[in-house]
């Protein structure tokens, strides 16, 4: 069967670009088994030959309704996928779908039906937030940071922006390319909607978010965008683990570098 992604060149890099990053979340070791979900609005990407396919799949409800999705295209992961098998054969381990005229439900149309993550209503609750609030952020991609989780085990972190200035403080670049911080999730069941709506709130604040021994979920420009603040804030938490497996209390960077740093990056904060 011909691929959608055949003779669509633009199309097929951002594809490509995802599979991209599901290979570096596994070999982080952010992915074990099928962990993690990767979420992108390719909308733009789509031409009128594309929105004329047919569907593959039964129409499927989302379980809430989302009006700025409407007619919206996402690649979305396969539930039950492996990061490491989507980095190879993004098409076999996600799908295609578009969002019907009723706003909360769904059909698959490329390449094959398979179903998209559980957590499908958490991102695209956050998806449809972006459309209404006039972003230009198209990805979503939740993982499963090693040092991340592990300091979020601890009480005191979980307190609001306490992580976030131990780990700008750890490395100037941390700041400059994750200058919103980290947001703090407190524990929920996972696909639970107590999850998605206290992620919701925090994500109108913070590009990144913290969830309390889980993960991380990121919104970004692309999926690589999103990527690359896990990225910079878990390379933080690494160092001041090391630190202290070292035996000692990193000194972090002072409040007056920090400032330094927002004036000379010209940093919201």
């Amino acid at each position: 069967m011909k691929s959608i992604l055949e003779d669509r060149p633009a199309l097929k890099k951002e594809i490509e670009k995802i599979a991209e990053v599901a290979g570096y979340l596994w070999q982080n070791g952010w992915a074990e088994r099928n962990g993690g979900n990767i979420t992108v609005n390719i909308t733009d990407l789509i031409d009128d030959e594309i929105k004329s396919l047919p569907a593959i799949s039964e129409v499927k409800h989302i379980g809430v309704t989302l009006p700025c999705l409407k007619g919206c295209y996402f690649y979305c992961k396969g539930t039950g996928k492996r990061m490491r098998d989507l980095a190879r054969w993004p098409m076999d381990n996600g799908s295609i779908i578009r969002i019907l005229d009723d706003c909360e439900s769904y059909v698959m149309i490329a390449d094959h039906p398979v179903n998209p993550t559980s957590e499908l209503p958490s991102h695209l609750s956050v998806h449809n937030r972006l459309i209404e609030k006039g972003s230009a952020y198209k990805a979503t991609v939740h993982t499963h940071p090693i040092e991340l989780i592990a300091m979020s085990h601890n009480k005191k972190f979980m307190e609001k922006d306490v992580l976030t200035k131990i780990l700008w403080s750890m490395i100037p670049e941390t700041k400059a390319f994750c200058p919103l911080g980290l947001g703090i999730v407190p524990y929920a069941l996972p696909g639970s909607v107590t999850l998605a709506d206290t992620t919701l709130q925090e994500l109108e604040d913070y590009d990144v978010v913290l969830w309390e021994k889980h993960g991380v979920f990121a919104k970004g420009l692309d999926v690589m965008d999103a990527f690359d603040q896990i990225d910079v804030l878990s390379k933080s938490a690494k160092i001041y683990m090391d630190a202290k497996c070292m035996g000692f209390e990193p000194d972090g960077m002072t409040d007056e570098q920090l400032k330094e740093m927002s004036v000379a990056f010209h940093l919201p904060k």
